[in-house]
């Protein structure tokens, strides 16, 4: 993917990186634009903002504190954490919970106290694209992706509000695994509490076998 300048003549673009990971490498607003390419698929904007909220985040963590993350929303968020941290849905550090609000929380895993950093609703009302994006309002078209994008690297951490918080047990403890069982109906294994069959043959599944052994 090639480099191109995204701060366009009429808007005034920061110098400084846009966000850095775990590891302490700083991304300029280019290069997390080229991560995400390869990581998401596409410079998505969701995850353009999420590395400054990481990044707002780190940055009031305690330095060498080992954290945790939650994402109030699946929608692009969790692949910034993923991308910046070591958090991962995979390795169980990363929770994803339903709440369909643009956030995301760090915490210290010992002691729970964290800060959590949000899209914050006001400041939108000066930057009509991003505001426009974050709604709906307007159907996604790509001649508006560039200005989209302009707008969010001119916000730069002015979208954003900052809580700190202290994360209730529940959400520290990381559930053990299931004893797993063998299906009667599929004869495949599955965590034996979902029940008497597993859930792939409780027509869970969102596919249709079409053949094969």
């Amino acid at each position: 993917m090639p480099k191109t300048d995204h701060c366009a003549e009429g808007l005034s673009c920061d110098a400084t990186p846009w966000c850095r990971d775990h590891h302490g490498r700083f991304y300029s607003f280019e290069e997390f634009l080229e991560l995400t390419q390869k990581f998401h698929g596409y410079p998505a904007p969701g995850v353009v903002i999420g590395a400054k909220m990481v990044d707002i985040a780190m940055k009031r963590m305690p330095p060498g504190v080992l954290f945790d993350a939650i994402c109030e929303t699946a929608k692009c968020l969790p692949d910034a954490v993923q991308l910046l941290t070591p958090c991962t849905y995979g390795n169980g550090w990363l929770r994803v919970v339903p709440f369909g609000r643009y956030a995301l929380t760090l915490f210290d895993k010992r002691s729970g106290r964290g800060v959590r950093v949000y899209v914050n609703p006001a400041p939108l009302e000066s930057y009509l694209e991003t505001r426009y994006w974050f709604y709906g309002i307007k159907p996604k078209r790509k001649d508006k992706t560039d200005l989209l994008i302009q707008e969010i690297r001119q916000a730069q951490d002015r979208l954003y509000g900052v809580q700190d918080v202290r994360v209730q047990p529940e959400f520290m403890q990381k559930k053990p695994s299931d004893r797993r069982a063998i299906c009667p109906e599929c004869g495949e294994a599955y965590p034996a509490g979902h029940g008497p069959v597993c859930r792939g043959c409780r027509s869970e599944t969102g596919y249709l076998l079409q053949g094969g052994n």
